[in-house]
């Protein structure tokens, strides 16, 4: 990965998005958080954790790539942001739905 122009390689930055996004319902929300941070060695048990936690504990249902970073990809790294700043942002929108009946009448 190449840094952007202008970034602090001694002190590097990051911003991370987590976000929700459900057309039928128009809930929509976003959490950003931004601040310092450092590459750490992959903990395989605690990476292991976290991914039976979201996709079971039969890694063979696993996607090949999830297997592939517990077991196979020696590259794989942790990101560790210390936020310095957390902003929560409620997008949603009431969904408004035409009915069939009102569209033939118009």
């Amino acid at each position: 990965m190449v840094a952007p122009a202008g970034a602090d390689r001694e002190r590097p930055r990051i911003a991370l998005t987590v976000d929700v996004c459900e057309l039928d319902t128009g809930l929509v929300r976003q959490v950003v958080a931004s601040g310092a941070a450092e590459l750490r060695p992959f903990d395989v048990p605690r990476g292991r954790r976290k991914l039976v936690r979201y996709l079971g504990a039969d890694e063979e249902r696993w996607d090949p790539r999830f297997r592939a970073y517990l077991h196979e990809n020696q590259d794989t790294l942790w990101v560790h942001l210390r936020p310095s700043r957390l902003i929560a942002t409620d997008l949603s929108y009431e969904v408004v739905r035409a009915s069939f009946a009102a569209k033939q009448c118009s």
